[in-house]
């Protein structure tokens, strides 16, 4: 049956709301291009800019059989603690004097670059300078580590981040099925490298739900793209907060967004206790094994017979947990529909996303969309990563996304929970409900073919 199938999507989709979409049409270069927003039937799909695009080094790595061994003397990680609840700063805001503060802030991401020296130290380097590299992270936003032989192995990648005292935790969205683990026991997650992908173009945003937000983020890369493209995006939320047109801001930080993270087309002839009988369905059975906070709605977009899982009203700007600095923290540039329909973007239908102004329900508008791209991606650096290297990444201050890529790519993460705040931490260790939709999830999405398409079923 046609609902059968179309439940069995929103079953899975509702994972792509923190972060990844899938591409339909892969550009011939890999070279970023300018795209404007235009009223069209049939919008081009041109790959966005980046502010800043550094040169490729060509480094060598190991082998997969080499970098995914994993130190069994070293004690199993895979009871991490859960993610923890995200800390929501965003009353009584003045944007102007938010604006003037942000722009006072250094260029992200703070670039360190391994020296022979520093190569030799190994995981002691990380341990030498961890107050200083924490101190860097929260005065940047991130940090992209250069050239480090320790990081090319699961191993010396493990080291590094226990060097620096960081704790790990889940995924904020775990049972999304999005990201399996890379080790398991080193609480070590595989980035979004499946081969049904690879053509997604991951527009920016935090890894962060309006109930879960991870604190940091370690972003490894142990093997590049083999034919091309994969460039990491990290882009400072200090940074699009002070670049964004005041008056646009204003209007988002008044109206508040609300983000729908997954579509379910009914027939609209269907009869309404019919309808209301499977909205109810979905709402007891399926959105709670996501751990969000979510409403169901007909159609809020227009579309007659739609049903959409809807997150709780968050604000755009957010203050940063520790330095109460204003960031811009939400993830409209990789959720509004206006601009995946205009960037290398192919989910199925009931994957798509949309953000909405809170008191209305309307879609944001085009111009919101066009001032939200060129702020966003004037103020992306999309890292040319190489074995070995690492971005550290404050998930309250930086927002990332990745680039379309060919071939084979093996990038993974981990994410942290506060290590130095217990009461932020929360005292949930992992819970294991999830794992059986993780893997189910998992399983389907390994099964779809490579370079998956919208239009195909």
């Amino acid at each position: 049956m046609k609902f059968a199938a179309s439940a069995t999507f929103l079953l899975l989709t509702p994972t792509l709301s923190s972060a990844f979409v899938p591409s339909s049409t892969t550009p011939t270069s890999f070279v970023t291009r300018h795209a404007t927003l235009e009223e069209v039937s049939t919008p081009e799909r041109v790959a966005p800019d980046a502010g800043y695009i550094p040169d490729w080094e060509d480094r060598i790595g190991l082998s997969p059989d080499e970098f995914l061994k994993s130190d069994e003397s070293k004690s199993d990680l895979s009871g991490m603690w859960e993610c923890p609840l995200t800390r929501w700063d965003s009353e009584g805001i003045d944007v102007v004097k938010a604006q003037r503060e942000a722009a006072k802030m250094p260029h992200c991401p703070l670039e360190v670059r391994a020296t022979d020296a520093d190569n030799a130290m190994g995981a002691a380097y990380f341990e030498k300078n961890r107050d200083k590299l924490r101190a860097n992270l929260l005065k940047y936003g991130a940090i992209w580590f250069r050239g480090f032989d320790l990081m090319q192995s699961v191993n010396g990648y493990r080291e590094m981040h226990e060097a620096m005292g960081m704790d790990p935790c889940l995924d904020p969205l775990h049972s999304s099925g999005l990201r399996k683990f890379a080790s398991e026991r080193d609480a070590l997650y595989e980035e979004v490298n499946k081969p049904s992908l690879r053509g997604h173009y991951i527009g920016l945003h935090c890894e962060s739900t309006a109930k879960r937000t991870a604190a940091y983020a370690a972003f490894v890369c142990f093997q590049k793209a083999t034919e091309g493209g994969g460039r990491f995006l990290v882009a400072d939320g200090a940074a699009i907060l002070a670049e964004l047109k005041t008056e646009t801001l204003q209007r988002l930080y008044d109206r508040k967004i609300r983000i729908s993270v997954s579509n379910l087309d009914i027939p609209p002839a269907m009869p309404k206790p019919l309808k209301e009988g499977i909205k109810s369905l979905v709402d007891a059975a399926v959105a709670p094994k996501f751990d969000m906070d979510l409403e169901m709605i007909y159609e809020s977009d227009g579309k007659p017979g739609r049903l959409q899982a809807v997150e709780t009203a968050e604000s755009p700007i957010n203050r940063h947990p520790v330095t109460g600095l204003p960031v811009w923290f939400n993830n409209a540039h990789n959720h509004a529909r206006k601009l995946r329909d205009r960037r290398p973007c192919g989910v199925p239908e009931v994957g798509m996303t949309e953000v909405f102004y809170a008191d209305t329900m309307e879609p944001l508008s085009l111009e919101d969309c066009q001032e939200i791209k060129r702020a966003s991606e004037k103020h992306i650096t999309a890292l040319s990563m190489e074995p070995g290297d690492v971005l550290l990444v404050d998930n309250y201050r930086a927002l990332h996304g990745r680039d379309i890529f060919a071939g084979d790519r093996f990038h993974a993460v981990t994410w942290f929970t506060w290590d130095d705040n217990e009461q932020w931490r929360g005292d949930e260790r992992r819970i294991l409900e999830k794992n059986g939709l993780n893997k189910v999830i998992n399983g389907m999405m390994d099964w779809l073919p490579k370079d998956f398409e919208s239009d195909q079923s």
